[in-house]
């Protein structure tokens, strides 16, 4: 079953989130783990905050600008073990690689 504009828009969020919080923090390693191009991923980090999930952009220390991790500090309404223990569906739902 292909999962309408909505449903794939609010996986790809929770997935992001999921993301974030195993470790592949920055934009690049969402690009990488997911396929997705980097403006994509760049929106959908932005459009977390619409599910009142916080994510903050930590920056490397003595790095230049850009250079940083990713980290939720707050899950707000979305339960974070709910996530993690269906992952991998919403991964093959999106139709985005296995993480290696």
């Amino acid at each position: 079953m292909t999962p309408s504009k909505t449903q794939s828009s609010f996986y790809r969020r929770l997935y992001l989130a999921h993301l974030i919080a195993s470790g592949i923090a920055s934009v690049p390693a969402i690009v990488d783990a997911t396929g997705m191009p980097r403006r994509t991923a760049q929106d959908t980090l932005k459009a977390l905050q619409e599910l009142d999930v916080r994510c903050e952009f930590r920056p490397a220390p003595g790095e230049r600008h850009n250079s940083g991790r990713y980290e939720i500090t707050d899950w707000g309404p979305i339960d974070r073990d709910w996530v993690a223990r269906h992952a991998e569906r919403l991964r093959r739902t999106l139709g985005y690689p296995a993480l290696t």
